[in-house]
């Protein structure tokens, strides 16, 4: 269950709920299938499976939930084409063009009729919080899937006071200014991926994968303005990832110093498993995210405007 992405979230005011308490909240809004003519369906699932029932599992005062959404597909190419035979229909029989609004109501009533044979997907998206330091984690590379949790959840508890972290240096400064000079903090170790912009309207984008950064080649483009968006890091030989412009992690690794932490321990079942990884992976980010923030100069505080 190692999150591979994380959108961090700063909750400006401490977590009041116990694990129970929050557990009878997403209990509100536990998932269910689609019905034969909805769309998409959201609730809260069990971490730890199907075979479970509670909503909110707790580990060392984290406490971890999962949101699943069902999406029925209805291919476009097909709704297309059933809509222009309907059309095609309606205007021989009464001989004149359609209306645009007579064109949309025709295509709704075909969706409507597909919509019960239509074939569906889920996801499920995890997150957990974190009381002590007040963060939130999620578990998610689209910034809109994550706002998406966030908006169920605070139906759930009423409010979230939750904002992405804003540092006191810009993110695009230092990974620039890292791959310039080649000055790194002592725990970080560039790897070999990145991606430059033109901060000019309309400036051009340079992606590089599996590529020596160090290469004159990367110089050149920064010596000429590009900035530093994302950048493939990693941290003190434990984790490793791609950090963007926002503060988001994407394609996180756990190296194997943490890896050799769930193999010392004597998990047996699933549940087990899923109890010892999560601990594991908390506790570290509970390690890395502070240092995250200190990489960039610190978090803003409010009026503060970043350098």
């Amino acid at each position: 269950m190692w999150f591979k992405n994380i959108a961090l979230y700063r909750l400006t005011e401490d977590f009041g709920l116990s694990s129970d308490e929050f557990e009878e909240k997403l209990q509100q809004m536990p998932f269910r299938p689609c019905s034969a003519q909805q769309e998409m369906s959201f609730g809260w699932t069990p971490p730890l499976g199907r075979h479970a029932e509670q909503l909110v599992h707790s580990a060392n005062g984290f406490m971890i939930f999962c949101a699943k959404i069902e999406e029925k597909v209805l291919p476009a190419a097909v709704i297309n084409e059933l809509v222009a035979e309907k059309i095609m229909e309606a205007e021989d029989e009464q001989g004149r063009k359609l209306s645009k609004k007579e064109r949309t109501a025709i295509k709704d009533e075909i969706c409507f009729e597909l919509l019960p044979k239509a074939f569906s997907f889920s996801r499920r998206i995890y997150a957990y919080i974190d009381p002590k330091n007040r963060w939130l984690i999620v578990d998610s590379a689209s910034t809109k899937k994550a706002e998406d949790v966030l908006s169920q959840l605070r139906k759930c508890l009423g409010s979230l006071p939750a904002v992405p972290p804003l540092t006191q240096q810009k993110p695009t400064a230092v990974m620039t200014e890292w791959l310039t000079s080649n000055d790194l903090p002592g725990d970080i170790v560039i790897e070999d991926e990145c991606e430059l912009r033109s901060p000019k309207e309309e400036g051009g984008t340079i992606r590089c994968k599996r590529h020596d950064l160090t290469l004159p080649e990367i110089k050149n483009h920064l010596e000429t303005g590009k900035q530093v968006i994302k950048l493939a890091v990693s941290w003190e030989d434990r984790l490793s990832f791609v950090v963007d412009e926002n503060l988001s992690i994407k394609r996180l690794r756990y190296l194997d110093l943490i890896q050799d932490q769930l193999s010392e321990t004597d998990a047996q079942t699933d549940a087990e498993h899923f109890d010892a990884s999560f601990s594991i992976m908390s506790l570290e980010l509970a390690r890395f995210i502070p240092r995250l923030m200190e990489l960039f100069g610190g978090e803003l505080q409010n009026g503060q405007q970043a350098n």
